[in-house]
């Protein structure tokens, strides 16, 4: 029988333990502090920013957002990273994506102070992760593996294919699966017969946006899947890259959406801010 993964239930849990962590830097005169910047006015990443906002009150973690204009240039993006990197009171920094076309995206994240970048996306956290140093690791693909260690997923030994390579999970989930000695194939758009290589996976996680991409024959019996899409339907529906209805009948372990990653990619961006304050105060 299918076990649904509780992505929301545990990230309760990890806020409550991150909040009794951050009453304790209190104590000791150290105020977690994070900032989010947030260029144009994407309706979507109004909602993520908002979230996280809501996280951090939970968590007890200051928040500030700075929301710059559709026209920001990239010189002003980069002053005002820069200025938060200075300042000693911040200690996570955020760049909410997507970015308006005529901004650089990676030279914004190289600009980022690695050690206040708390999404994981500066080339030196890229870097230490693939070298199994300590590091940021990207929220979404850690937000995974803690869900899978919660819930006694074997991954050791297993075979996991992950659709999609982006930058902020496919790439970065690639690593952290090979540091829990997993054997990684990664699909992507021109993989040709991903039905073939997927049927052969214990775990199986889907992020590439597209609504119940993954269907019931596409599966193994047993498998676990992991779900990281969000798709709004033309109903108005939320739906992930799962058919879950179909998928779920032959699964040990899914991922609902919504209720499972994406609740643990806060919760691990919480876990990163408290982190970094721990490091630059030791």
């Amino acid at each position: 029988m299918t076990e649904i993964i509780d992505g929301k239930g545990l990230a309760k849990k990890i806020r409550e333990n991150l909040k009794k962590d951050v009453d304790e830097l209190k104590k000791e005169g150290i105020h977690p502090k994070f900032a989010v910047i947030l260029v144009g006015d994407d309706p979507a990443s109004k909602i993520y920013i908002r979230n996280k906002n809501r996280a951090c009150s939970e968590v007890g973690i200051e928040y500030e957002e700075h929301l710059l204009s559709e026209n920001t240039t990239m010189e002003e993006l980069l002053n005002l990273i820069d200025m938060l990197n200075k300042d000693k009171s911040i200690n996570g920094i955020l760049l909410q994506s997507p970015l308006p076309e005529h901004l650089d995206i990676n030279e914004a994240f190289r600009k980022i102070d690695y050690r206040k970048d708390v999404d994981g996306f500066n080339p030196v956290n890229v870097g230490r992760l693939a070298l199994g140093q300590d590091c940021f690791v990207s929220c979404t693909p850690y937000g995974i593996i803690k869900m899978l260690e919660e819930y006694n997923i074997p991954i050791e030994g297993k075979r996991a294919v992950i659709i999609g390579r982006s930058n902020i999970v496919g790439k970065p989930l690639i690593q952290c699966l090979l540091s829990k000695n997993a054997t990684v194939t990664i699909c992507h758009s021109k993989t040709k017969n991903i039905k073939d290589i997927t049927k052969e996976a214990d775990i199986v996680v889907t992020a590439l946006g597209k609504p119940n991409f993954l269907k019931a024959d596409m599966v193994k019996d047993g498998a676990t899947v992991i779900d990281v899409g969000i798709n709004r339907l033309k109903n108005g529906k939320i739906t992930g890259d799962v058919d879950f209805d179909e998928v779920s009948k032959k699964t040990s372990f899914i991922t609902p959406v919504p209720g499972g990653v994406g609740p643990m990619t806060i919760a691990m961006l919480m876990n990163n801010i408290v982190k970094a304050t721990k490091d630059q105060n030791k």
